[in-house]
């Protein structure tokens, strides 16, 4: 037996902010009840029985196939049977949360059915992003914890759903959502982490690079718009949580806590801040597959609208210039980071709304007519590998397979996050920048390589941010194409 909070019995919803309300209740108590009793632990107290919290959850319960038309690629079931998910953090994703059970309300016409489900909640994941209450206890106090609180159980955080491999047991119901309430709460928990940052700062559209210049461009920018009283961003968010508010804007509470970490973290996110999460983070992924894989694992269950791919390449091609761009329409995956989790037979198609978006921006920025593009970019297939020394390998064999493959540029991280996008049904796209051409022996040097980031880096910045602006002007659910979705898929986008 196990101490629980008051039973809350389940209840039946037709409005979407009446169900929202209690997964907020239900959520608020449960970790209420964790921390409190975490606390009386940590002074020494010692409960008679194993502390439990559960999630939430909400359930769905249809008889037919019909479902009312819609031009989305989400928020209906399949058929007929019994659908639910828990759920985590109903603050953080409220305005998600309100929009998923909007369409199912809509597009089904069934009620919405919201209690408590049996999935325990990690103590850990019910503390506060501050609390380190753990940290004071000695030895056997911290063995004694894992006891009487519920841990983190990986068999509950695995990417079955994502992956298509997730089969029923006898009697479960189908899923909701793409990932479960633990899985959720272990990627908040490895953002801040990995990026120095909280989840809360998190916008909808996301850039990724592999390079620190793009980064102190970001930088720069983010602090030029806070002294632009007309600018759409509210605040700019550094590592540690520095906030930086626009000229006119009033801190508000918690900004004081923000402090500059001594070192930076693994990845380092930067966040230009506008309403409703519409703004954009711009992350440092590093170098290799593994990081991409990594951080996209992680910020996917923040549902962004896109994530883009800005960095360097080495272009294949003799024609290409230094600086020139290259906008990815297919990908050549030998990064094997995700080969078990999405196979290498499975495409990766590109997204008619990115592709359109990163070339009229380029034409934007660059000031350049569409027709004369082809000067300074090209389209074509980007190949990613995991060794970064594959010139050394012996013989032509990677030249062949590049030639084979008809392959303009080769990087480490961009088709492993556009794999990651596919995989995770986030819209996906790639804009590289060629800083070297080892085949035809201009290899990076310093000096080079300094004028290269000089002349080019700016530009290639402000065509992703351009590019966002035109995917908002677009509509952000055109993005979320049915190109990414099954023909047995979940509900929630």
């Amino acid at each position: 037996m196990s101490q629980m909070p008051d039973f809350i019995a389940p209840t039946r919803h037709r409005d979407a902010a009446q169900a929202l309300a209690q997964i907020q209740r239900i959520y608020a108590e449960q970790t209420a009840y964790l921390r409190q009793a975490m606390q009386a632990f940590v002074a020494g107290d010692t409960p008679a029985q194993p502390v439990r919290a559960c999630y939430p959850f909400v359930r769905l319960q249809t008889s037919t196939l019909a479902r009312a038309p819609t031009h989305l690629a989400f928020g209906f079931v399949q058929g007929r049977g019994r659908y639910e998910t828990t759920l985590t953090r109903p603050d953080l994703f409220a305005h998600y949360y309100l929009e998923q059970f909007e369409l199912l309300l809509h597009n089904h016409g069934v009620e919405l059915e919201v209690g408590t489900s049996t999935q325990p909640i990690p103590v850990y994941f019910a503390l506060d992003a501050d609390d380190a209450l753990e940290g004071s206890l000695d030895r056997e106090r911290r063995l004694l914890l894992r006891d009487l609180f519920d841990l983190p159980d990986l068999t509950a955080m695995d990417d079955g759903i994502a992956n298509g491999t997730w089969e029923p047991r006898a009697g479960e119901a189908q899923p909701l959502s793409l990932f479960t309430a633990p899985r959720v709460d272990y990627s908040l928990q490895r953002l801040r982490h990995y990026t120095g940052t909280r989840p809360e700062w998190f916008q909808n559209f996301v850039l990724f690079t592999n390079y620190q210049f793009y980064i102190d461009e970001f930088v720069r920018l983010g602090h030029a718009e806070m002294q632009n009283a007309d600018s759409r961003y509210r605040a700019f968010v550094e590592p540690g949580n520095v906030v930086t508010r626009r000229v006119g804007v009033s801190a508000e509470a918690g900004d004081e806590l923000g402090s500059a970490p001594a070192r930076l973290p693994q990845m380092p996110a930067y966040h230009l801040v506008s309403e409703g999460h519409g703004g954009i983070t711009m992350i440092n992924i590093g170098v290799g597959p593994a990081n991409a894989k990594t951080i996209t694992d992680h910020v996917a269950v923040l549902r962004p609208h896109a994530w883009l791919m800005l960095g360097h390449c080495a272009g294949l091609r003799n024609s290409q210039q230094l600086g020139d761009y290259v906008l990815a329409h297919a990908y050549v995956r030998e990064d094997h980071v995700l080969d078990e989790e999405l196979p290498p037979w499975v495409p990766i198609p590109a997204l008619a709304e990115i592709q359109v978006a990163l070339q009229q921006a380029v034409a934007d920025v660059a000031q350049m007519p569409e027709d004369q593009l082809k000067r300074i970019m090209r389209t074509g297939t980007v190949a990613s590998t995991d060794n970064r020394n594959w010139e050394l390998l012996p013989g032509n064999t990677p030249q062949r397979r590049f030639s084979q493959s008809r392959a303009v540029a080769l990087d480490m991280e961009s088709a492993t996050i556009a794999a990651n996008g596919f995989r995770f049904r986030v819209p996906y796209g790639t804009l590289l920048c060629v800083s070297d051409k080892p085949l035809h022996g201009e290899i990076k040097l310093p000096g080079m390589a300094n004028h290269f980031y000089r002349e080019r880096v700016g530009q290639h910045l402000r065509i992703g941010i351009r590019a966002i602006e035109l995917l908002q002007q677009g509509g952000v659910a055109r993005l979320h194409s049915r190109k990414l979705r099954s023909f047995d898929e979940v509900a929630f986008q």
